[in-house]
């Protein structure tokens, strides 16, 4: 006989019960990092803002924001990588502090080539903690149910420090110029490597965290896992929807004449949902999350919910319209959101959590790069009913991707589920 699998290279010590509300350490330090760094996220949102303040036009703009997307689905591959070869905390100690470095560089850059160069390495460390914080938590919450609280909360996080991107951005730009949100952008993640260097676990050196035989390499796997794929397939779908909260929302807005103020608001509006939504949603979603089974009827839900949400942003033209359409859309964008990590830690192998996270992460990432496209290619041909429309038909496709992938889960879950038979008696 011979071991097919090797122990998780976790970097933060697992914790197999954890009462509901006692967290470790490490789980408020994942969390509180996901928080300062989209709450001061500042370079992304307001990119486009930024360059048309230096007097760029929506093509040159678009173009801008796709190449920080390409730079954004590079650093999801490379830090998901990382995590898992070097460990959860070095990679996200790295990772911040490059992008501490990189972001005031960004700030400065007038020539367009110069732009372009720099939305790149920007977006390859813009979110790079998310496949990390995605392995991280599966490391320490083992239970479905639990971890699917975590994700609810982790995606609360997220949406609280967009509002807070978009009101504090919308002030400070208004204050001291949209170059000066670089270097708030920069500051906060020098916070959050120091407390990931202070509060995650020292990571295990790489001999102890590949022992053992190894018949296939965390890459291969991920290369020949159909259902990886298929997530990744209706991820993109699902996923440009809700992209277009924070890539094209703002094109909309000002195509119609609206301020960053007036994104700030809309923003204030998605977060103000979250945060009365997530409550009411959790113990739902914690209870369909528990099993061994993926849940990707949630996920099918979540896809054609954004899809209709967001949809109706192209046919606001006021602030009170794209903030109501914005709302409508965050009961999709939560259930999606944990119904994917849900179902990337149900199917990934214990030494390639990192790398599925990772992979899965750019769908978030190539969602980035479509809508802008998408948005922008709308606006000139046929106005914002064109947008609405083609929102519409991208969040039905993630639904109708969803159905392979059904398929496909319930075979696997119901062939590992199957008891092996009994050995002959000699």
């Amino acid at each position: 006989m011979s071991a097919t699998t090797v122990p998780a290279p976790t970097s933060i010590a697992p914790s197999p019960q954890v009462p509901p509300g006692r967290f470790p350490p490490a789980i408020w330090a994942l969390l509180f990092t996901t928080l300062i760094a989209r709450a001061f996220g500042f370079a992304y949102p307001f990119l486009s803002y930024h360059l048309k303040d230096l007097g760029y036009s929506t093509q040159s703009v678009g173009q801008a924001l796709s190449v920080f997307g390409i730079g954004w689905l590079i650093g999801q591959l490379i830090t998901g990588w990382a995590a898992d070869r070097i460990g959860r905390r070095r990679t996200l100690v790295i990772a911040m502090l490059a992008s501490a470095v990189c972001l005031p560089l960004m700030a400065q850059a007038q020539a367009f080539w110069a732009v372009c160069a720099g939305a790149m390495v920007a977006g390859i460390v813009y979110d790079a903690p998310r496949p990390v914080v995605s392995a991280g938590i599966a490391d320490l919450i083992t239970d479905d149910g639990q971890r699917a609280a975590v994700n609810g909360w982790r995606h609360g996080a997220v949406n609280i420090g967009a509002a807070v991107t978009g009101a504090a951005g919308g002030l400070l730009a208004g204050l001291l110029g949209f170059t000066s949100l670089f270097y708030f952008n920069a500051a906060a993640c020098a916070a959050c490597a120091l407390i990931a260097h202070r509060y995650l676990d020292r990571d295990a050196p790489r001999t102890a965290r590949t022992k053992g035989p190894v018949t296939r390499t965390p890459l291969g796997s991920a290369l020949r896992d159909g259902r990886l794929w298929l997530l990744w397939a209706a991820s993109v779908a699902g996923l440009t929807c809700a992209a277009g909260m924070f890539s094209a929302l703002p094109m909309l807005m000002e195509n119609d004449g609206l301020s960053a103020d007036a994104y700030g608001w809309s923003q204030v509006a998605n977060a103000g949902a979250v945060v009365a939504l997530t409550p009411l949603l959790n113990p739902w979603l914690r209870r369909r999350c528990h099993g061994p089974e993926p849940t990707v009827g949630l996920l099918a839900f979540g896809a054609l919910l954004l899809g209709a949400g967001m949809g109706g942003a192209g046919l606001a033209d006021t602030t009170l319209g794209y903030s109501i359409a914005v709302a409508a859309a965050v009961p999709g964008e939560i259930v999606f959101f944990i119904a994917a990590n849900d179902i990337v830690t149900k199917i990934s192998p214990l030494d390639a959590r990192g790398l599925y996270a990772g992979i899965w992460g750019t769908s978030l990432a190539l969602g980035v790069i479509i809508a802008p496209v998408l948005a922008a290619a709308c606006l000139t041909s046929g106005g914002d009913g064109l947008a609405a429309l083609s929102t519409l038909a991208v969040g039905a496709l993630g639904a109708a991707l969803c159905l392979p992938l059904l398929g496909l889960t319930h075979r696997r879950t119901a062939t590992a589920a199957r008891p092996l038979p009994a050995p002959a008696a000699s």
